[in-house]
């Protein structure tokens, strides 16, 4: 089969999105499948498809209010020629901007199926591009543009059954296929990792003897709920507790959050790194007991996913439409209030290494799965049901 996949952003940037779509790439390629990347490239002058990876770059700008991601014009005859001369048999777009509407375009003008994959909640991130007074109207009129790609996408898919209640929300009646995320299992084996290396990083963390770390991993933006997080750990984690939090990343938010850690008293608890490379997060996973996160609008947070492969278990803020992929002491816990994420957190602290050894395999073993094979196997059977209608 030949898969065209349309991504406003791909490697060497790093998001939940880039992440997917590599995975994807990759498990199709395995797979014997032929596959060709579309994406925005600020650096691009021309449209031209790399050799080294078959990626199809189209020319874009920046945009500085998304994270200086890259942002292209939907309508273009070169980048329409260059799809049309890979004939694929399957348009997916996982973006809705400028790449992912020129995604709906060939395939409309190719009559080529379409598939659809809805990776993040819209409703929590209008607040990057209208002012607060305009919030309500500008999610009126995002639901009616995610509707109106949905409606004429052939299939859509998603991370988690968040994605189902998003397009119900905006007035659609069409089923999504729930496909989790993946992670490169491999590459975040804590095992690899050497113990100077973490005695290093606990250093340069200021994390002392003897403490229990949490990690939080992601992007800082308001949508992550590190506030929450923050606002949690004071009123339920104290010095005595000798748990540390590391914040791992960078963001729009990241000076408030330290203020905010200021201003609450909790310095001392917490580290915030700043941004780290995708490459360079295997030992900081290594080097941490338990990920945490605060977060309702994640779909099925990728990183969160590599915690796990790291064999840290998961305390996650209760989120009904995410039920099930954190399994009560399986490969970590829920937890609702303060108190309940302290308790928790002191349930793992308290355990022996033995006991804490068997929960880690645990955790590493509800992940098995959700490699690049298992991605696109899954992924695959949806295109084959599109096909066969």
């Amino acid at each position: 089969m030949r898969i065209a996949l349309f991504t406003e952003t791909y490697l060497p940037h790093i998001n939940g999105v880039v992440t997917h779509v590599k995975i994807l790439r990759d498990g199709l390629v395995q797979l014997g499948h032929e596959v060709l990347v579309v994406t925005a490239d600020a650096e691009a002058r021309h449209h031209y498809i790399s050799q080294e990876d078959g990626v199809l770059h189209c020319p874009a700008l920046t945009s500085k209010k998304f994270y200086n991601y890259s942002l292209s014009l939907p309508v273009s005859n070169s980048r329409l020629k260059f799809v049309r001369d890979f004939a694929p048999d399957i348009i997916h777009i996982h973006n809705e901007f400028g790449i992912g509407m020129s995604g709906l375009i060939c395939a409309k003008i190719l009559r080529v199926p379409l598939v659809y994959t809805l990776h993040t909640m819209y409703d929590d991130y209008i607040y990057y591009i209208a002012p607060k007074p305009f919030v309500k109207a500008a999610t009126k009129v995002s639901h009616r543009y995610f509707k109106f790609i949905a409606k004429h996408s052939n299939a859509l898919t998603g991370p988690s059954q968040k994605c189902q209640e998003y397009f119900r929300l905006t007035g659609l009646k069409k089923d999504v296929n729930v496909i989790p995320n993946a992670v490169e299992v491999d590459q975040f084996s804590p095992h690899d990792v050497p113990e100077e290396v973490k005695a290093q990083l606990r250093e340069k963390c200021g994390i002392r003897d003897g403490c229990m770390v949490a990690c939080f991993v992601g992007r800082l933006g308001r949508e992550k709920s590190v506030d929450v997080l923050l606002d949690y750990w004071k009123a339920a984690i104290t010095p005595e507790d000798n748990i540390h939090l590391v914040v791992i990343g960078d963001g729009p938010v990241r000076p408030e959050l330290e203020e905010q850690a200021n201003a609450l008293g909790i310095s001392e608890m917490v580290t915030f790194t700043g941004r780290v490379e995708h490459a360079d997060l295997p030992p900081y996973y290594a080097l941490c007991d338990v990920y945490v996160t605060a977060s309702l609008s994640d779909t099925n947070s990728i990183s969160m996913l590599e915690g796990m492969c790291s064999g840290l278990p998961v305390l996650q803020r209760t989120d009904p439409l995410n039920a099930g992929q954190v399994r009560d002491g399986t490969n970590g816990f829920n937890f609702n209030t303060p108190q309940e994420m302290a308790q928790k957190l002191r349930q793992i602290q308290a355990m022996d290494l033995e006991a804490l050894a068997g929960f880690k395999e645990s955790v590493i073993d509800s992940i098995r799965e959700n490699g690049a094979r298992g991605l696109a196997e899954r992924t695959l059977a949806v295109y084959q049901r599109v096909l066969k209608k």
